[in-house]
């Protein structure tokens, strides 16, 4: 709480402290006019005079002194912490605890220092109830409706924490060079830890930025990570063989980056008592569920990929302390255009066909998936880094938005409206993977909310295609996969990595046998190589 307080000015809360001083008295004026006039509509015209004629010695001896309980306990409950970044429900909850919390304690100070001068019944119910609405009813008076072009804009501005240098392990891939842009927009350093894969064009134009520092390594080179680690303040781990296809291309890679790589910087992000760690995971955690699925659903891993998602989850919330904060952020389906565009993902792809080919194929078009944009993805993970640490750490946050749960048929619809002549075809297979996605707590806790549509998204990759941004989706280092295949993997450099991999490989803490066996599938394969590793 404290550290929420200190997020806002002192004048602010100067400011708070009058107003609602202000209004607490005004409340106790109007509660004994309220009464007063009860009275005397139901003819109890001597009572109504008694409380009239006591009610100026009990407000100047008393209630004047008793009235700094209000705002010592409005402070202590949270009433004065940075309440504007909460949600209108959130905070109209803790005005309504401390509200009904202070009226507690002044009535309880009021029996036992002043019994004998006890004020009457009546006002002090009708003061309970004013007081109550009246902080109540302020949020809602200070809230204003935002049009979705303000809330676009509205982000453009710098956050309000400093999180110091703030390192993106896989800062050069789809997401990454997204996120990059939106941490140099909002006036923080950052350090970018990446393999550059797929080369460096996603991050070009800023690697001269005065704010921008960028190491060139394997996220699995111990000695690597931390000369990245060393001098942070925050780490946004991205880093990842990304989908299922391209783990199965390669399962050692996968094991290897998305598991074991992570439990390895968890240790030295420790080490150098690093207090902000964000996890990228995926909703793909949730594997084939026929129920709509929220934070607290069972978890059903079905591949590899979501596999290493989970066992690191249950590394990172394993590994909290009071020095070290992971918070995991399980994203929906990604889509949309980034500095470095992807089509192997479904929208992006069924996109591209229907712009290049004039044609889609749906496969089991009755699944449901959840869907957000890339600018979505980066503001939800910009929006968690900004956030009030007791509100996020060892927290788990599904990202995406309620309207953007799609069945792929859907998805096809959407496309046809932007590409009316594309002819589509649906076809059944063995995918198991279905669900729907509750994204009630990220926007009930955090505040946060999808800007970007699915339309918003169709409409871009279809500019982007118009204007030859894209010549050939085809290309191989638009697909995770297929690049990966191209280019191989190589031998390792220092044996002392691959101990070091295969110890952090080992399992922790234990799961299902089914997720077990996923594993030692990967681990069976392990060789001492040096697989490509990729950024998300």
């Amino acid at each position: 709480m404290l550290d929420e307080i200190k997020q806002t000015s002192f004048r602010a809360i100067y400011r708070r402290v009058l107003t609602d001083f202000a209004l607490i008295h005004l409340c106790l004026l109007v509660a004994l006019a309220a009464a007063v006039t009860s009275y005397m509509i139901m003819g109890r015209v001597d009572t109504a005079r008694t409380i009239a004629e006591y009610f100026p010695r009990y407000y100047g001896r008393f209630f004047w002194p008793l009235s700094l309980v209000f705002p010592i306990v409005f402070f202590v409950s949270g009433v004065y912490a940075r309440s504007s970044f909460y949600t209108l429900q959130y905070r109209i909850r803790t005005i309504a605890r401390g509200s009904g919390l202070a009226i507690l304690l002044f009535l309880t100070a009021n029996y036992l220092m002043f019994r004998q001068d006890m004020v009457s019944r009546s006002v002090v119910i009708w003061f309970s109830i004013l007081l109550i609405a009246a902080m109540t009813l302020a949020p809602l008076i200070e809230k204003r409706p935002v049009d979705p072009e303000a809330r676009r804009a509205k982000r453009s501005r710098p956050g309000q924490n400093d999180p110091g240098t703030v390192l993106v392990v896989g800062g050069a891939g789809y997401v990454g060079s997204i996120l990059v842009r939106r941490l140099l927009d909002g006036g923080s350093k950052v350090r970018v830890l990446d393999r550059l894969v797929y080369g460096y064009a996603a991050i070009e134009d800023i690697l001269h930025h005065p704010n921008f520092q960028l190491i060139v390594g394997d996220c699995r080179n111990i000695q690597t990570v931390v000369r990245a680690v060393k001098g942070t303040g925050t780490i946004i781990d991205l880093a990842a063989i990304v989908g299922d296809p391209a783990c199965e291309e390669d399962r050692q890679t996968a094991l290897e980056t998305n598991y074991a790589a992570t439990r390895m910087l968890i240790e030295v992000a420790k080490g150098f008592r690093i207090k902000r760690f964000l996890f990228a995971s995926s909703c793909s955690v949730y594997g084939a569920n026929d129920a709509v699925v929220d934070e607290e659903s069972a978890v059903n891993p079905i591949s590899l990929y979501a596999q290493t998602k989970v066992d690191s989850e249950q590394a990172l919330l394993h590994a909290r302390n009071e020095f070290f904060h992971p918070t995991i952020l399980r994203f929906a389906t990604v889509f949309g255009f980034s500095h470095r565009p992807r089509f192997d993902l479904v929208v992006n792809l069924l996109s591209a066909k229907a712009h290049q080919e004039g044609s889609i194929t749906i496969f089991n078009g009755t699944q449901w998936r959840p869907f957000i944009h890339v600018r979505d993805v980066a503001e939800a993970i910009y929006h968690t880094m900004n956030a009030p640490l007791g509100l996020v750490s060892g927290q788990v946050f599904n990202v995406g938005s309620p309207d953007l749960n799609y069945t792929l048929a859907q998805v096809a619809d959407r496309i046809r409206e932007e590409f009316p002549d594309t002819r589509v075809e649906h076809v059944e297979n063995t995918d198991k993977r279905n669900y729907r996605v509750s994204f009630n707590k990220i926007r009930s806790q955090l505040s946060f909310d999808c800007v970007w549509t699915l339309e918003d998204g169709i409409r871009e990759l279809k500019r982007a295609f118009e204007e030859k941004k894209v010549v050939d989706y085809r290309d191989i280092s638009y697909d995770n996969r297929k690049f990966l295949e191209a280019i191989g993997s190589g031998t390792y450099t220092d044996e002392m990595d691959a101990r070091i991999m295969a110890a952090f490989a080992t399992p922790y803490p234990p799961t299902s046998s089914d997720a077990a066996g996923l594993r030692q599938d990967a681990m069976d394969s392990r060789t001492l190589r040096e697989p490509a590793v990729a950024s998300r």
